[in-house]
């Protein structure tokens, strides 16, 4: 590898940029699909640890045009997977705002997927619907509804990963 700190900036970003080598790796090798590395990176975990690990449901890709869920599993149940990473405790956005307030269930499970600061697995949490709507909290600036990771939901929801 090169000695990084001769690179300049814009040599630097190079090596990161969507169309740098090992971005092309990792979607050759089906890990990313788009360009939002972080959740792609926690599809990628999830799926791998529920599909690796005895004692977990497996995972699916739905087909194409399935909108507010990333997965399924065996039983067909719908899963959303949100990604946060390094000291972000906030979950990415729910847009269905109204259906959320109506309690319209629009999946069984969310899986929360917690990277550390080098992108490694640290935690992967699992809510069900109920959890979920216990623990939203309405950004009302964004309209749209987020979790955030405290202790108390690390507490109180399924823990199907720690990093020991």
């Amino acid at each position: 590898m090169k000695d990084l700190e001769k690179l300049s900036v814009e040599e630097l970003v190079r090596l990161i940029s969507p169309n740098s080598d090992i971005h092309k790796e990792l979607r050759k090798r089906e890990v990313i699909r788009t360009k939002n590395i972080t959740g792609e990176l926690g599809e990628y975990y999830v799926v791998q640890y529920y599909n690796n690990t005895p004692g977990q449901t497996n995972l699916f890709l739905p087909g194409p045009g399935v909108k507010n869920i990333d997965v399924l599993n065996r039983n067909g149940e719908r899963c959303s997977i949100k990604t946060i990473s390094g000291n972000n405790r906030t979950t990415g956005s729910f847009w269905n705002p109204d259906s959320i307030k109506n309690n319209e269930k629009t999946f069984e499970y969310l899986i929360i997927c917690i990277l550390d600061d080098y992108y490694s697995l640290n935690m992967i949490l699992e809510l069900t619907w109920n959890d979920f709507i216990k623990f939203k909290k309405f950004n009302k600036r964004m309209n749209n509804f987020q979790v955030s990771v405290t202790q108390k939901l690390i507490d109180e929801v399924r823990v199907v990963y720690k990093k020991s």
